[in-house]
Parts: C-alpha cells; structure tokens; sequence
C-alpha cells in the first residue's frame, strides 16, 4: 500500500470536506440518516455540520460547563446525547440543535452515554455507577456502586445492558436495574465490545490482553501479547471479525468455524504508529483504523482476519475516532488538532 501523502487521499478515500472546532475534539457521530455530523469538544461545545459541504449547521457554546466527555445519536438519528463534566445529561435535536431534555446524572462527571437499540432508553454512567433513564431523560434506576469506575457500557439488547469495570462485566435487566449475570475476570476492563447478536462479550485489559466470553456455554478465553493495552476493539456486522489494537498493527481474530481458540490472527500491516481507532463499515467487512501519527486506512477483511488495504489519508493530528455514515458511503475523523475530515468512500 502506498505511503500517505500529505492533504491527498487515495483509493476508497476521495475528497469530502474539512471542518475545524476551536478545542480537542472528544467524541461525534452522524444524524439524520447522514445529513450531519456533530462534534462535541474539550470546551463544551457542540457542534454540527452539513455531511456533505461541511458547513456548520448549529453550535451551542455552552452545552456543558466543562468538557463534553460523551456523545451518543439515537437509533433513528433524531436526537443526540451528550453528558460532560458537569453531571449532566443534555438530550438535543439533532437537526437544529434545541436543547429537548436536561438531566442532573451526578455532581462529578458524567463519563459515557449510549441509546438502546431502539432508542427508548438512555443508559450513561458517572464513576461507579450505572444509570438507566428513558429516552425523554428521566431516570428510571441507578446501579449499586461498581468495585472500580465504570469503564465501558454498552446494549445487548434493550431489555439488558451491561458493563465493565475492574474485576468484571456485568448485565442488568433494563426494567428493574438487578444483575441478570457477571462474568468475572481477575484485572482492569479498559473496553468492550458486543457482538451484533450478544453472544460474545469482548474487553481489552490493562494486562495488554483482550478477554471475551461467549455466554451461550459460558466459554471464555484470552488473547495476549499485545504491546499496549487494547483499548479499541470492533466487531464486524455478520460478528464474524473482531478488530482489535494494542500496537501499531491492527490484529483481527475470526469466530469462524472453532475460532478464535487455536487460530492466528490476521494482522493488518500500515501504521507507524498505535492504532488509536476501529470501526467496521456497517453493511460490510470493510475496516477504518486510524493512529496517533494521524493517519486513516479502510481496509477490506476476509472471513480468515487477513486483509488489504483499499484506501488511505493523511491527517492533521493524532486521530481521535473514525465515523462511518450510516449508510457507509462517507467516514469521517476527527483528529487531535480540532478537525474534522470527512471523505466519500467509493463503491468497490
């Protein structure tokens, strides 16, 4: 694959737009079925963008005292999540940027926030705890304390809801907020990833290890040797592929057949940098990684984890997240430095 040229993608990757914000970029996420992209930064700031010309539809200057910590789109794209270092939840529309529904979570920070698959709960956490609202922002229950913080939460489904902190993953019956299960593991949960159906529970780990579980037979296993700890993990659409960094290659195990037990890995060869990165296209094995030098590569993946890469760009600053569209016909990074890039992807 070619090295990358500075402000010239190539292959996939064809020219978008750039936008910029005034501060570090935290988190953002596409709405409206791709018509914006919205960025939430270090300030406090929202803002959203036309997804095709780049030009800033709305701002709030304000929308948190404090960083935004978290941004989450509901399913149908219609409204966005936010929750910062203030103790809020603010529920917003997405089109105009109305603020719809204001939650008090804690008065610490509020450190993730993410819709349920169909978008009639909310779920975030702040510390320890795990809170569980609907999707107008009022709670519906709060966790017991977590023996560490809250690491990652994500939905299985939108009847439960699970977590990871040190020590463990646990779910929770969405209704009445009791432990459904905990799967335990003896180090600190720094992510997670769901396979599409739920079966597979995936965590990177401050050991350099990442951990999975398959709850149909309670199997669990683990993967080591990673130079950092893995803490961006992806799981294709079909949950075939898990994408997994902790260095400067992405490595990518297959549950085809037995595997992953007993398998090699495939290992995706590029970047110079750790990988900083993931996220599948959503209709297909097409993967986008990018790194701390600032770099992007959307890669075509087989059922066996190999792979080649597709595309390439260059960017500014060391990359924060990588977005594809809904419909993944554009991906869009934001990058350390305060932009925003977005690129066409071409049909293969």
């Amino acid at each position: 694959m070619p090295k990358l040229i500075k402000n010239k993608p190539y292959g996939v990757l064809q020219n978008g737009f750039f936008a910029a914000v005034d501060d570090y970029p935290i988190a953002g996420g596409w709405g409206l079925k791709g018509k914006l992209f919205a960025v939430g930064d270090a300030s406090g700031s929202v803002h959203a963008f036309d997804g095709t010309s780049g030009q800033e539809i709305w701002k709030n200057t304000e929308a948190h005292v404090g960083g935004i910590m978290s941004l989450s789109v509901s399913p149908n794209g219609t409204q966005l999540a936010s929750v910062g270092q203030d103790g809020q939840l603010t529920i917003w529309n997405f089109a105009d940027g109305q603020l719809q529904h204001q939650t008090e979570i804690a008065s610490g920070w509020v450190e993730h926030v993410a819709w349920s698959k169909s978008g009639n709960y909310l779920a975030v956490s702040s510390g320890r705890v795990v809170t569980n609202l609907s999707s107008s922002g009022e709670k519906i229950w709060s966790s017991e304390k977590h023996p560490s913080t809250v690491s990652a939460l994500g939905w299985v489904t939108d009847q439960e809801l699970s977590t990871a902190c040190y020590g463990r993953v646990t779910f929770f019956n969405t209704s009445s907020g009791q432990e459904n299960e905990r799967l335990e593991w003896q180090g600190s949960l720094v992510s997670l990833a769901l396979s599409p159906d739920g079966n597979i529970i995936a965590c990177g780990s401050q050991d350099k290890s990442v951990h999975f579980w398959r709850r149909s037979n309670g199997q669990d296993s683990m993967m080591s040797g990673y130079p950092w700890k893995p803490s961006e993990l992806a799981f294709s659409h079909d949950g075939l592929l898990l994408a997994t960094g902790g260095g400067e290659d992405v490595t990518i195990w297959s549950f085809e057949g037995n595997g992953p037990e007993g398998t090699t890995p495939g290992v995706l060869e590029f970047h110079q940098a750790p990988v900083s990165s993931l996220a599948f296209s959503p209709h297909q094995r097409h993967l986008a990684s990018g790194c701390r030098e600032g770099g992007v590569v959307v890669w075509s993946v087989g059922k066996k984890g190999t792979g080649r890469g597709l595309g390439g760009a260059p960017v500014s600053g060391s990359v924060e997240n990588v977005y594809w569209r809904p419909d993944g016909r554009s991906l869009a990074a934001i990058d350390a430095e305060g932009g925003i890039t977005v690129w066409r992807v071409k049909k293969i």
